[in-house]
């Protein structure tokens, strides 16, 4: 009978939970960011509507056909410096880079316009999967205590609360008084902003993970089974069948939540829909503190109950509020005065309940689905033997990126279809019928539908907390005796 070892944990101080966050808020930052290219683009640059979101469209698809080379990148890397910190720097100064060509387009002869946006798209995604990627890969690293890995949502649901939340005071209260409409310095004034917060939480993240990044934390340690060849790759992505449920399901909650974000869908919700685009951000800073114990309840749920029934939880009570919107807005006889802040109604109470219920639990699987990739990961080091995180975690970020891409296509296809072939829908434009449906179709229908089909993937799902007690109890054996173990499965 094999004797069965404790499990020693790989524990994180939690600080260092905190920082390591951090790079994924730095990302994110560019993320924002890059929502509002489209005005730049049509409004600055010249560049036509439809061809706009198809570029955008193109730019995500590319990051997911360059993430399977990332990941091979990730994996292969060995340097003095460890594993993930190098990337995550030239990652961020690529980025950064990156959008400085974007926002000088208008500056080039309006012939050679759209070929240098599309080259500084591609140098944008390049350095944005090497950065972005490194999330989910360290993980794996950080911690593989399952009290401790739900705690990354923590941190990441507060800051991306206070980014998504105070970039769109910033952008709507801030930038658009100061400027009146997306003017070029107001592009100016919010990419020097970016770059600068973007480095400085590089530089904590990096710090975060410094102690992390050793060979010791990497699978099996020095008894690692080696991956070489693109083969061996794709047989084992092949023979993962928890990486391919989970990358269906989070990429699918992904296009919910990145649609939901459109500074297009913004603006034609609050601009023109309730005729108060300023509101957006009053709303935000209004519902953060609840969102926020939104996010702790998720966390606590997770911690208690695993990442598959917090997961789970989250996405159903996200797709209902989603639903609940249509008859909300159809009973209302004028959403510009039923909803407002100054005289706070019980149609303003119901809107700011679904739209937390909607928006924080509908976003808390992306951000669960970062230690679940890790779970994955372990997952296959255990079945094995195998450390392959940096692959995995840009597989899901290739079938990700692959479905994410829809989201400008689907907001720039809808606009189109109901008249707005040359310029996107802007806080100046009239309340129309057209307007209104296309309106609760991308802020509400096509999120609740992406939702139910994330619901009914992740339904097919294994990993739950028992299976990975299992798993970290196999790898803690193999570690003890310095060669491989499985677990059937």
């Amino acid at each position: 009978m094999s004797t069965v070892h404790e499990i020693d944990y790989n524990k994180a101080k939690i600080w260092q939970i905190g920082f390591f966050t951090f790079n994924n808020t730095a990302t994110n930052l560019y993320l924002f960011l890059i929502g509002f290219l489209s005005y730049y683009a049509a409004g600055i640059a010249g560049l036509a509507v439809v061809l706009v979101s198809t570029l955008l469209g193109a730019a995500r698809f590319f990051d997911g056909l360059i993430d399977p080379t990332i990941g091979w990148i990730i994996d292969k890397t060995e340097s003095k410096f460890g594993k993930f910190r190098p990337l995550m720097i030239i990652g961020n100064f690529v980025t950064m880079l990156s959008v400085i060509l974007i926002f000088i387009t208008h500056l080039l002869p309006e012939p050679t316009r759209i070929a240098f946006i599309i080259f500084a798209l591609i140098v944008h995604k390049i350095g944005y999967s090497l950065q972005t990627s490194v999330t989910k890969a360290a993980q794996t690293v950080l911690t593989n205590d399952p009290k401790q890995r739900p705690l990354y949502m923590i941190f990441d649901g507060v800051y991306n609360a206070l980014l998504f939340t105070g970039g769109q005071i910033y952008v709507a209260s801030y930038l658009i008084a100061k400027y009146s409409d997306f003017t070029l310095p107001l592009f100016v004034e919010l990419v020097t902003t970016i770059i600068i917060l973007s480095a400085v939480l590089t530089t904590l993240a990096v710090i975060g993970i410094s102690s992390k990044d050793r060979k010791e934390y990497f699978g099996l340690g020095e008894d690692t089974v080696e991956t070489t060849s693109i083969r061996e790759y794709w047989q084992v992505i092949k023979g993962n069948r928890q990486l391919q449920l989970l990358t269906v399901s989070a990429s699918t909650d992904k296009l919910a939540t990145s649609l939901m974000r459109e500074s297009v869908v913004t603006v034609m919700l609050f601009g023109i829909l309730l005729g108060d685009y300023a509101l957006s951000g009053t709303i935000s800073a209004a519902i953060l503190i609840p969102g926020l114990f939104v996010t702790f309840f998720v966390t606590w749920l997770a911690r208690k109950a695993g990442l598959r029934k917090a997961y789970l939880i989250s996405a159903y009570a996200g797709m209902f509020a989603l639903i609940a919107f249509f008859p909300f807005f159809l009973l209302l006889d004028d959403p510009t005065t039923a909803i407002s802040m100054e005289s706070i109604g019980f149609a303003a109470i119901v809107f700011m309940v679904l739209r937390i219920v909607s928006q924080s639990f509908g976003g808390a699987p992306t951000t669960l689905v970062v230690p679940m990739i890790a779970d994955v990961s372990d997952y296959e080091t255990s079945k094995s033997g195998r450390y392959v995180a940096g692959m995995f975690g840009t597989i899901f970020s290739f079938i990700d990126q692959l479905v994410s891409s829809l989201a400008p296509v689907i907001v720039g296809l809808v606009v189109a279809s109901i008249g707005f072939k040359d310029a996107f829908p802007t806080v100046n434009d009239a309340l129309t019928t057209p307007l209104f449906t296309a309106t609760l179709v991308l802020a509400f229908g096509i999120p609740a539908l992406c939702l139910l089909i994330s619901i009914i993937t992740m339904h097919f799902y294994k990993l739950d907390s028992k299976t990975m007690q299992g798993v970290q109890q196999n790898i803690a054996t193999a570690k003890s005796k310095g060669k491989d173990n499985t677990i059937a499965m």
